[in-house]
């Protein structure tokens, strides 16, 4: 038996504009276009909350790290484990992220590590952008900590012309370190492929010295209330982070102790070729990483996939994992 919907004449001739509209729009839906892909990033920055801190990571960008400086472990092994992770390659090497964190503690806003700016090429130096996207201004920051003078940290906190990109901002450096990179001696002595990471130390640091807003302090002191510099020598002289806050609510910002994601925490043993001391820079490594797991401390890397917040987990025989930050929203008040 066939069933079939009749309509009075009066309805089938109000209905009927109905329908073409709706078999117009499908059409139109079916045929329509999306705009072109516009092939560029979203701003590079995240919040998260420690204890009543506002931490907010900042991309600065990447740099190609090649396998070949890479040291303590076969070539083969080291190709096999960044592939098994899946890490993006560039021309120049491993994708490697360059990272930078502002914190507002409420009674200052201090910036660890300003990124690469334009010294080592177009992949880097977007950290003062997102910094402006995430809502705050350079003139804002008060305090500048580094973990150390090389210049994929360095390099941002002034410009190509030598002017200051923060210029209300004291900057800190360990004096081991600037008694290393800010000494003209040892920088005349120093072999030739090394010279221009002096030039770059100098130059970055140089508005800030001539207005008198350099400051050195030595390895382990408190430089802030809830602010304790944290030493990890071995990746250059005075390489150390810093530790923000109190009791279980504690983060480290550890530096370079990390190039390698892929490698690095399940071998630690492995060292890059930048390292100044690199038997010190993996006894470091060593150590950091055991107390970080061991205190389950907040942990930011300046070299760890973006936003390079996370935790550092224990596997046993001095083999590490890393468990990033998921994204969330923050406590508030």
């Amino acid at each position: 038996m066939t069933f079939a919907l009749r309509f009075p004449r009066a309805a089938r001739h109000a209905i009927a504009p109905a329908i073409a509209l709706a078999l117009a729009t499908a059409s139109f839906a079916v045929q329509a276009q999306p705009p072109a892909p516009s092939y560029t990033q979203a701003p590079g920055y995240q919040r998260m909350q420690v204890g009543k801190l506002e931490i907010t990571a900042l991309y600065d960008g990447y740099l190609g790290v090649s396998q070949k400086i890479l040291h303590g472990a076969s070539p083969q092994d080291i190709s096999d484990l960044i592939a098994g992770m899946f890490v993006p390659s560039t021309p120049d090497g491993t994708q490697t992220a360059v990272n930078g964190y502002l914190i507002n503690t409420g009674s200052h806003l201090m910036l660890i590590d300003a990124g690469a700016a334009a010294c080592f090429g177009p992949t880097a130096g977007a950290l003062a952008d997102n910094l402006n996207a995430a809502g705050y201004k350079a003139e804002q920051v008060d305090t500048i900590l580094l973990t150390h003078l090389h210049g994929d940290h360095a390099c941002g906190i002034a410009t190509a012309e030598g002017a200051a990109v923060f210029p209300n901002a004291t900057v800190y450096v360990s004096d081991d370190e600037a008694a290393y990179w800010l000494n003209p001696d040892i920088a005349q002595q120093a072999p030739e492929a090394m010279q221009p990471f002096f030039t770059l130390a100098q130059k970055a640091v140089a508005p800030y010295e001539a207005n008198n807003r350099l400051k050195q302090f030595k390895p382990g002191d408190t430089l802030f209330p809830g602010v304790k510099s944290w030493p990890l020598p071995g990746h250059t002289p005075g390489h150390g982070g810093y530790l923000f806050g109190t009791g279980q609510a504690q983060i480290l910002f550890w530096g370079d102790i990390i190039h390698s994601h892929a490698i690095q925490f399940s071998h630690p043993e492995v060292s890059i070729e930048f390292d100044s001391d690199a038997n010190q820079a993996i006894a470091t490594r060593k150590q950091v990483l055991a107390e970080a797991a061991d205190q389950k401390l907040w942990i930011a890397g300046a070299h760890l996939p973006f936003p390079g917040i996370g935790h550092v987990r224990a596997l046993g025989n001095n083999k590490y994992d890393w468990t990033p930050i998921e994204y969330g929203p923050l406590a508030g008040d």
